[in-house]
């Protein structure tokens, strides 16, 4: 089944070359199904391409799904035109009264930043402590992930010597999970964030469990309550060349960065990565769309 998604929308055109199935209003008007509805909180500072990323995926299930975009109203993005914003996104206060199967939370690029130093951080507390009651089931990655932890569970970050970049294997702690369905034993996905989470502190807290880690970039799945929580600390949504850009734009600030691990042929910056996890991205998401969505979401939420 497809994705609902608005004409204009730039994401739109990506999709259709890549035969992601979409419909307009019109034709989603004539499906005689209930729809999943998703709200995407997207505090990415590329949000076109973060769409993009998160689209393709969402719409490769059997499930018709319809998305909201939603934007932060206590600070104004820089990086995306304001015409985007205005077109294809709404605020908390428009669509706090409503009701959602699911919910994404991306990363920002702040995870340098304490928590309560960040300038959406309070409209962010209202937006979590909103999905306990009005999200079936939310999926934070990254920052976003580290932000759910920390609100959440009181699971502090810190500091890595160096970014964690590059492309890692990751092992699966628990294969009773329906989130890992399908998954390989081992398997690998990318990282990219300079702050991490203590593996210990997670093991020690009673409601969280760690679905997957890697020895190398540490917890990569964690899961709360049934599944109404889930943390992703790493990128299965990212493209193959996604961290060749994040890399070539670091250099180009003058930052002392290391080639992503794993991640060019021969480590070489001039040959073009390869796409080694993107079986498993589908996989997240589509388990994710499916076991603690769908299945979990009652047909009227009433």
């Amino acid at each position: 089944m497809p994705i609902k998604l608005p004409k204009l929308l730039p994401a739109r055109e990506i999709l259709e070359s890549e035969n992601i199935f979409i419909m307009d209003d019109e034709r989603a008007s004539q499906q005689d199904i209930r729809p999943l509805n998703i709200v995407i909180l997207n505090l990415m500072p590329e949000k076109e391409k973060t769409e993009t990323h998160l689209l393709r995926l969402l719409g490769n299930t059997p499930l018709q799904v319809n998305i909201a975009f939603l934007k932060t109203a206590t600070y104004e993005a820089k990086t995306t035109s304001a015409h985007h914003l205005e077109q294809f996104y709404t605020t908390f206060s428009e669509i706090k009264h409503r009701k959602f199967d699911g919910m994404i939370i991306t990363g920002a690029p702040v995870e340098m930043m304490p928590f309560e130093e960040v300038e959406y951080w309070d409209e962010l507390i209202e937006i979590m402590e909103w999905t306990k009651t009005n999200v079936t089931s939310t999926l934070h990655i990254c920052w976003g992930a580290q932000a759910a932890l920390f609100h959440h569970f009181d699971i502090k970050k810190f500091e890595l010597p160096k970014k964690c970049s590059g492309i890692y294997s990751h092992i699966i702690n628990d294969h009773s999970e329906k989130l890992l369905r399908g998954f390989d034993d081992v398997y690998l996905a990318p990282h990219s964030r300079h702050t991490d989470v203590a593996i210990e502190d997670l093991e020690k807290h009673p409601e969280l469990k760690i679905l997957s880690s890697s020895p190398e970039a540490g917890p990569f799945i964690i899961c709360a309550n049934g599944g109404r929580q889930i943390m992703v600390t790493g990128h299965l949504e990212y493209e193959a060349q996604t961290l060749a850009e994040e890399y070539s734009r670091d250099l180009n600030k003058g930052l002392e960065i290391e080639i992503p691990k794993n991640y060019f042929p021969n480590d070489n910056p001039n040959e073009r990565p390869l796409n080694r996890w993107r079986s498993h991205a589908h996989l997240l998401f589509s388990n994710w769309l499916n076991y603690y969505v769908y299945q979990a979401t009652p047909y009227e939420w009433d």
